[in-house]
Order: structure tokens, then C-alpha cells, then sequence
């Protein structure tokens, strides 16, 4: 591959699925710009805890906005989920999204909607996944590490709502593309899901 040219690999997938690990680990691999979208309605979602119109907040979004630290709190990922069913909001962001696809060297993309929407002609898509009951374990120890007080039941209810609400959105509903290569992390530790999408990239570039 040129490495002048756009290579874009696109993830999506639920929460806790994995994407984001592994995005990371893709982008790392190949030398390649990575963006967590869910990152911008989180910090759309930070805005609106604070008193702000979602859709100005999005408009009006800045690059610095994704450095906040509390973007990865509960409260701020219940807020995103619940922003980014706004059409408006979505459209504000959809132009920042596909610019960072397209940039020249390739880019790692994942969030919800990436291969349906923001990059349906991705060289690489894939729709990461795993059970409900795994990804809220996940969530639950990774929320634990960072000294939040909460309890597995809880985390599993927010995981279940959260995906009740991202495949019945109207707008970009979560759902894997056509086309795309699903990935279920369910039984896989995180160097052999990094693996098995590793080799989906591999196998584009040759």
C-alpha cells in the first residue's frame, strides 16, 4: 500500500465489545491515525451535562474537547448515548469523521456506525461483538480499576439500555455493515482478538 494514500479501516460494534482495544492495536500496528468516534459524542455529552445545547455543542465541537478527562465516566457514556440519537448531532459530526477516514497515511475509525454510515466504502470493516454478560463483566472491572463505586448488576442494566437505545435509533442505528467481517470477542482474550483483526487488515493490503 502507497502510504500516501487513504486506507481506512472501520470498526463498529457495541460497548465493551473490544472495538476500541482493538482499534488501537490496528493503528499502532500499520502506522496509522486512530479515532475513537465515540469520543466526540462523549465530549458532546460532557457539554450537555453542563448545561449545553447538544446541537451547538456538536457545531461547536473542538479538537481539545476529546482530551477531557472525565469523558470516560458513567454518567458522561449515558449522555452520549443518549445525544447521539439526535439526527443534528450526528450530521454536525459527520464531516469531521469522514475527513479523518480519508486522511493521507490511512486511519483506524471506530464507534457504532463507522462502516454503515461515515465510511461504507472502507477497505477494512468490521463489526466487533461479545454477549451482554461479557461486556458488562469487562466494563464493570474496568470501571472498578479507575475507583468508581458501582455494582456488576448495574453496569449490565446500563450495557443492555445502551444497546436497547443504539439499534433502535432512528438515525444510524447500530447493526454489523454488508460486507463487513464480524468479530466476536465473547471467548477471545485481547492479543488474539488483536490477532484475528490484525490478519483482516493484512489480508485488505495485500
Amino acid at each position: 500500500m502507497n502510504s500516501t494514500q487513504p486506507f481506512t479501516v472501520a470498526i463498529d460494534g457495541p460497548a465493551a465489545a473490544g472495538k476500541g482495544t482493538i482499534g488501537r492495536a490496528v493503528a499502532e500496528r500499520f502506522g496509522l491515525a486512530h479515532l475513537d468516534t465515540g469520543l466526540l459524542y462523549r465530549a458532546v455529552g460532557a457539554e450537555v451535562l453542563g448545561g449545553a445545547d447538544p446541537v451547538e455543542a456538536a457545531r461547536n465541537l473542538e479538537a481539545r474537547a476529546l482530551e477531557n478527562p472525565t469523558l470516560r465516566t458513567a454518567a458522561v457514556a449515558q449522555e452520549a448515548s443518549k445525544v447521539a440519537v439526535i439526527p443534528e448531532v450526528r450530521a454536525a459530526l459527520l464531516d469531521f469523521q469522514r475527513a479523518f477516514a480519508r486522511r493521507a497515511g490511512g486511519a483506524v475509525l471506530d464507534g457504532r456506525d463507522i462502516c454503515t454510515v461515515i465510511c461504507p466504502q472502507a477497505e477494512v470493516k468490521m463489526f466487533v461483538t461479545a454477549t451482554p454478560e461479557v461486556r458488562a463483566q469487562r466494563r464493570y472491572d474496568e470501571l472498578i480499576a479507575r475507583g468508581q463505586d458501582t455494582t456488576y448488576a448495574a453496569v449490565l442494566a446500563d450495557v443492555v439500555e445502551r444497546d436497547r437505545r443504539d439499534s433502535e435509533r432512528s438515525a444510524a442505528p447500530l447493526k454489523p455493515a454488508q460486507g463487513a467481517d464480524v468479530l466476536d470477542t465473547s471467548q477471545l482474550g485481547i492479543d488474539a482478538a488483536v490477532a484475528a483483526a490484525i490478519a483482516l487488515v493484512e489480508e485488505a493490503r495485500v
